[in-house]
């Protein structure tokens, strides 16, 4: 079999996957490509077996080593979702965590939603959706990133605020206040960033690498900095369009 025709078929095969066309870069050596496909069958083997014996249901998902699944009965997977090496996921939350098709977390990140003495909302991340390394999303409020999105490394999601009005007594039995956070779809959010508590960010925006986002982004807007502002609109006119309507996670 020539380079040229394996090239073809593994396309073929992962677009089939992902549900959408699927280009390789034909400058990676063939070899190479051998052992990444390799690698990839044994995570999909992992992930297959581990839902069928945490979740009883057959799911296509990619699941490096040292993957940890807890609670895993409230967490459900669309098909294609690749966890890398290190993940932790607890799905312990009122409304559990569900990632659509294509999702994908990066290694070493951190998702969870509750402490026992107080049960979080949960989670939704819609198809396609990405956040790299060393990540933390928190979402004792509830957190909804739409479809589309991509996120760079140590990006943090703290979806909770705790109340500190009380002098006699310890911040930490004050109890908290949740609105939660969302991010629509087709965003762009650099490394670094972190949404706190009530943060909406619209359709389509980019938000600078280091910010911190707090309150609502418009759509198509550019916004940086700590707090994070917007700086531009990419819309052609300036002008900003009505919110968009967010698609929590798609059907898995």
């Amino acid at each position: 079999m020539s380079d040229r025709l394996a090239f073809d078929i593994l396309e073929r095969s992962i677009s089939k996957l992902k549900g959408r066309r699927f280009v390789l870069d034909r400058s990676i050596p063939f070899g190479l490509l051998v052992g990444i496909v390799l690698r990839r069958f044994s995570w999909l083997i992992r992930g297959a077996v581990k839902c069928l014996i945490l979740q009883q249901e057959f799911r296509l998902v990619f699941m490096a080593p040292k993957v940890n699944l807890r609670n895993a009965a409230l967490i459900r997977f669309g098909n294609g979702v690749t966890l890398e090496r290190g993940v932790i996921i607890d799905g312990l939350s009122r409304d559990g965590i569900r990632f659509g098709n294509n999702v994908m977390i990066g290694p070493y990140s951190l998702v969870r939603a509750s402490v026992l003495s107080n049960l979080g909302a949960g989670i939704r991340m819609g198809d396609n959706s990405s956040v790299d390394a060393y990540s933390y999303i928190g979402a004792a409020g509830p957190i909804t990133i739409g479809e589309n999105v991509i996120m760079g490394q140590h990006v943090c999601f703290h979806a909770e605020n705790h109340n500190y009005d009380r002098v006699n007594t310890p911040i930490k039995h004050q109890g908290t206040r949740r609105k939660g956070i969302v991010i629509e779809d087709d965003c762009w959010v650099g490394a670094n960033t972190t949404f706190l508590d009530g943060a909406h960010v619209g359709h389509g925006c980019v938000i600078g690498a280091g910010s911190i986002v707090h309150g609502e982004i418009p759509p198509f807007s550019v916004a940086v900095g700590v707090p994070a502002r917007v700086i531009k609109c990419r819309l052609p006119d300036g002008t900003t369009p009505a919110s968009s309507h967010v698609n929590p996670a798609g059907d898995v």
